[in-house]
């Protein structure tokens, strides 16, 4: 078995921090090889981010992902770069609020509505998305069952202060919901 993920998003949407809890959930949580790695823009925030995540039961030669199974697109320029990546078969995961899709003849297509559920986890106002990112791989684990949702649990809990905890564990909760809703359409 091998998943090779690539997330991309722009700067300050956590879309490298969702890839390295996401590899750290198959390593510690799954006893799976994993390798992280990304990129991002000079920018930083607002500038294009990706992060390459390649899960697999057996060692992993070549940490880049040059065709994901898996894209994850939280920028149009993201999703305009990379969906003729996907492997034949693959899925490309975005988010209606970000992405506008154009079909790819290969790959299915998962649209999940991450950013307006994070902006009413925090009380509808849209001006903050913390916790986007999170949200997003509890999609993930119920889409692409490679990593349970318990190993994310875990690996959040490792990563981040008790301060931001709960949030984050209701955005990997919501996210789970949403995949849920959309595995019948999958």
């Amino acid at each position: 078995m091998i998943q090779r993920f690539l997330f991309s998003g722009t700067g300050g949407q956590g879309v490298i921090t969702a890839a390295q809890v996401f590899a750290e959930a198959a390593i510690f949580g799954e006893g799976l090889n994993a390798v992280q790695t990304q990129v991002y823009g000079p920018e930083a925030r607002g500038g294009s981010a990706r992060s390459d995540v390649i899960i697999a039961d057996s060692e992993i030669w070549f940490p880049k992902v040059l065709e994901p199974n898996v894209l994850i697109c939280l920028s149009q320029f993201a999703y305009d770069r990379y969906s003729p990546l996907v492997r034949p078969g693959g899925v490309a995961i975005t988010d209606p609020f970000y992405v506008k899709r154009w079909q790819h003849a290969t790959s299915r297509a998962v649209e999940i509505p991450l950013h307006d559920t994070i902006v009413s986890l925090q009380g509808g106002d849209g001006g903050s998305v913390h916790g986007i990112n999170i949200c997003l791989l509890g999609a993930l684990c119920r889409l692409i069952p490679v990593v349970s949702l318990e190993s994310l649990q875990s690996a959040v809990r490792r990563r981040f202060p008790e301060r931001y905890l709960e949030r984050n564990l209701l955005a990997l909760e919501a996210g789970t919901s949403l995949a849920h809703e959309r595995i019948t359409t999958f």
